[in-house]
């Protein structure tokens, strides 16, 4: 691994505490809710707020190491940094924005210049050398930001947000153009976001940050397809429960009762995608293996479905078409059955 790290400081509310391994090569991007310690693990990696306890390991150099007193400065770390409002020096160029780093390390200023019109070109921004930040677009600024960040060949590249400050429009674009200069590089990448598209767009590896911890770690196929908290399935847009199995019935937490096609024991994650659920405004006749009343408590018009969110003993959300929604005049809220297939709950160990 290119970084190891265990990080475990104290700053205002948050308690960070995280260990953390990242492959030289890998994309890791950590996903959390605001107030999660997604920064400020940033931060404590480049050396910016001092550990408690911990040791960061970087390409074989120790850069922080509490028990054996070893603490490299900021500034003699291999580290670029893309922050979130990117920091661009207001009376500087964008030439002379991305040798900053260079000459800060002691290269001479024509060389500096020379490798930072070199990444201006890489990034697109040749023709922009000499406009200072109050002239260029919030996409270009990005792009400074990041080219001042990789021109002094740093070994761990740290992106706070980094299309956090763009429109929407500006960020879909730039996107694509975002994980096109990272595959160039060929040290260790860490990036952070809140945004799920981003993070499922760009990422190698997930790693979720919960409250100073981390609460799961994976591909974005095997986070969104197995969600281990109520955060996570949100995010990805299923319905998470939590209890005990015994066989293909499991015991809710909280109450409530649902059946699987198979058999399992323990403690268990139950996961049900909205699409799988059927409402009704009567009890449905026959007997399906997990049925439930409840109250159609809001819709939200999500492309061509509709999801509803219902109240019950068994909270759920399903997905309709706005045929269905017309239909069963789901507007209008008031009691609902909601229905589903043992074989659409998901059941895996919590």
């Amino acid at each position: 691994m290119s970084l190891e790290a265990g990080v475990r400081l104290t700053l205002g509310r948050l308690r960070l505490e995280v260990e953390l391994a990242v492959g030289t090569g890998e994309l890791v991007v950590l996903l959390g809710p605001n107030g999660a310690g997604k920064t400020t693990l940033l931060w404590a990696l480049a050396g910016l707020v001092p550990l408690e306890g911990g040791r960061v390991v970087l390409d074989g150099q120790v850069l922080d190491d509490l028990a054996a007193g070893v603490h490299v400065p900021t500034e003699r770390r291999p580290v670029g940094f893309v922050f979130q409002d990117y920091l661009l020096f207001p009376h500087l160029s964008a030439l002379e924005n991305v040798a900053f780093g260079l000459r800060a390390r002691g290269v001479g200023r024509a060389e500096a210049r020379r490798q930072a019109a070199a990444f201006l070109e890489r990034v697109g921004l040749a023709g922009h050398a000499g406009s200072r930040p109050r002239a260029l677009s919030g996409g270009q600024a990005q792009r400074v930001a990041l080219a001042r960040a990789m021109v002094g060949q740093p070994r761990l590249l740290l992106l706070d947000e980094p299309l956090a400050a763009l429109d929407a429009a500006t960020r879909t674009a730039l996107r694509r153009d975002l994980r096109r200069h990272l595959a160039g590089f060929d040290g260790t990448r860490l990036l952070v976001t809140h945004d799920p598209l981003e993070a499922l767009a760009l990422a190698d590896r997930l790693v979720v940050l919960e409250g100073g911890r981390v609460t799961q770690t994976g591909t974005p196929a095997e986070v969104s397809g197995r969600p281990r908290s109520r955060y996570v399935a949100e995010l990805v847009g299923v319905n998470l429960y939590r209890g005990h199995a015994d066989g293909a019935a499991i015991e809710l937490e909280g109450g409530g009762r649902l059946v699987a096609a198979d058999g399992h024991r323990g403690q268990v994650f139950a996961a049900v995608h909205p699409h799988a659920v059927a409402l009704h405004r009567h009890r449905p006749e026959g007997t399906p293996r997990n049925s439930w009343p409840g109250t159609a408590d809001a819709l939200e018009v999500i492309g061509d479905r509709v999801r509803v969110r219902m109240t019950g003993p068994v909270p759920i959300v399903a997905e309709v078409t706005p045929a269905a929604a017309s239909e069963l005049r789901l507007a209008d809220g008031g009691p609902v059955w909601a229905t589903v297939k043992a074989t659409e709950v998901t059941v895996y160990p919590a």
